[in-house]
């Protein structure tokens, strides 16, 4: 539609507002003279943009559906191309929006492509004759019904008795084949699941932009099934592995160096969450906003994420992570005790684990991550012995698929060393670091790096070593992740 299509339908909006004509004159003569779909029109005769539209229905739904300003607009051109079929309780939600019945929102088109349930449960008005003969009209007489099941009112005929109990008992069965219907099975759901812990996983070893990609195309798919219809349980199977996406996305954000568009998706995420009931994902979730807001330098933030989400009743090791991420903060801000405590915290909530995470991958908090968090803690409170000990122990005795955890303890490590003056140690220290690709500098083993850099520039024996060293960090720091990120159409 052009620019003068769509002020010519304001301008005949608002000439006909002003004459006092009703909307449904307004939508009439719109479809009529510019031959907009039903729902198209209604959203004109309302004086509604598609994202007021799309932010109204997640009002009128309590964020049941939070649809964009672009999928109601391929839900108003269906079933024509480049369009989406809406899903019930979309039309239901628009209903709601513009004050008028299901029905209206529908036309011959729309009810072509609507199954016979559909037909029966949306446009009650529209529904085909019954096969039996239709009752005639009886005479009227002072007897209020008559022996066919049919009462008079006026010039009409309302049903009762037998056959109004009949009809009642077939719009029942009608829901109930809609209600059974579902646009996805206990196996897709399974197979979303398993693709979710597979990019989980595979975040942790390669290219973190490409998966990227990968996390946001089926992020989509779950919001666009979630759009449609199934049961509850399968639709809370949905919920959760989006808000696991949506949490992917929000850590991997961060990591590419877009902290507010990261947080964004934690947001998305929790709502999940909370549409999922799932004590689980909810922590899992706050601890993704914890580890943001910190490499966003917003420390007591970072605390009180971190703590909103050890209020949850979890498995797997979830609790431990959480624990380790407020002595993290703790350790930035130099409260020596608070980190202590945390640090205590987390080992304890590492032998108390039980069950599995449910995901994996990134959403797992085993030895070697524990003992990354907990070296970087020590070493921040001034213990640089036991930083180095518990980075080298890590690095020995504990397996871990991650680079970036690898590369943090590594750095850690270097750190420990220079505290204790070995310039060559740090130099070994940093080699796997310094030898990763550019795609796998993410934004925090950048910022630890550049902190190592200048803790170099200020010791006193750095020496010939330290500045090869802080001119090899200089050159890594200049050609990384965020630099390159692809992410982009």
């Amino acid at each position: 539609m052009t620019r003068s299509q769509r002020q010519a339908i304001r301008n005949l909006v608002a000439e006909m507002t002003d004459l006092g004509c009703r909307r449904e004159e307004v939508v009439a003569q719109l479809r009529s003279e510019f031959r907009v779909r039903p729902r198209e029109a209604y959203r004109w005769a309302a004086g509604l943009t598609l994202d007021q539209v799309a932010a109204a229905i997640a009002v009128v739904t309590d964020g049941r559906l939070a649809p964009e300003g672009s999928g109601i607009a391929k839900a108003e051109k269906w079933p024509g191309p480049s369009s989406r079929r809406p899903s019930p309780s979309l039309l239901g939600a628009l209903a709601q929006v513009y004050g008028c019945e299901v029905e209206n929102l529908v036309d011959v088109a729309d009810r072509l492509e609507l199954s016979a349930a559909e037909r029966k449960v949306l446009c009650p008005a529209m529904r085909p004759a019954e096969t039996e003969a239709a009752p005639t009209v009886p005479t009227p007489s002072p007897s209020p019904s008559t022996s066919s099941g049919t009462a008079v009112a006026g010039d009409s005929v309302v049903e009762s008795g037998p056959a109004l109990v009949r009809r009642a008992a077939e719009e029942a069965a009608s829901w109930a084949g809609w209600a059974e219907t579902s646009n996805i099975g206990p196996i897709g759901v399974e197979q979303f699941l398993a693709d979710t812990r597979a990019l989980a996983e595979e975040y942790l070893v390669s290219d973190p932009a490409g998966v990227f990609v990968r996390t946001r195309a089926l992020r989509d798919r779950a919001f666009g099934l979630l759009q449609g219809h199934q049961p509850p349980a399968q639709a809370r199977d949905l919920y959760r592995c989006a808000g696991y996406l949506c949490a992917l996305l929000a850590w991997m954000s961060s990591d590419l160096g877009h902290p507010r568009e990261g947080e964004t998706q934690a947001r998305t995420g929790w709502l999940c969450a909370e549409l999922a009931d799932q004590p689980d994902l909810r922590a899992w979730v706050a601890s993704t906003q914890s580890a943001i807001a910190l490499w966003d330098g917003r420390l007591r933030d970072a605390i009180q994420h971190a703590a909103r989400g050890s209020q949850y009743a979890a498995t797997g090791t979830v609790a431990t992570f959480l624990a380790c991420q407020e002595a993290d903060a703790w350790s930035l801000l130099g409260a020596a005790d608070e980190t202590r405590q945390a640090l205590n915290r987390a080992a304890d909530a590492q032998e108390r684990a039980r069950g599995t995470d449910a995901v994996d991958g990134l959403f797992h908090c085993g030895e070697f991550r524990h003992a990354n968090y907990r070296a970087a803690a020590l070493l921040r409170t001034g213990d640089a012995a036991g930083a180095r000990d518990t980075a080298q122990g890590a690095l020995g005795t504990c397996s871990s698929l991650s680079y970036g955890t690898t590369a943090q303890t590594r750095i850690t490590l270097a750190s420990a060393h220079l505290a204790g003056r070995d310039t060559d140690a740090v130099n070994a220290a940093l080699e796997p670091v310094l030898a990763l690709p550019p795609d796998q500098r993410l934004a925090p083993l950048v910022e630890r790096m550049r902190d190592l850099s200048r803790a170099l520039a200020t010791s006193g024996g750095a020496g010939k070593t330290g500045v090869r060293v802080r001119t090899s960090i200089a050159d890594w720091c200049a050609d990384s992740a965020p630099r390159r990120l692809p992410i982009s159409p």
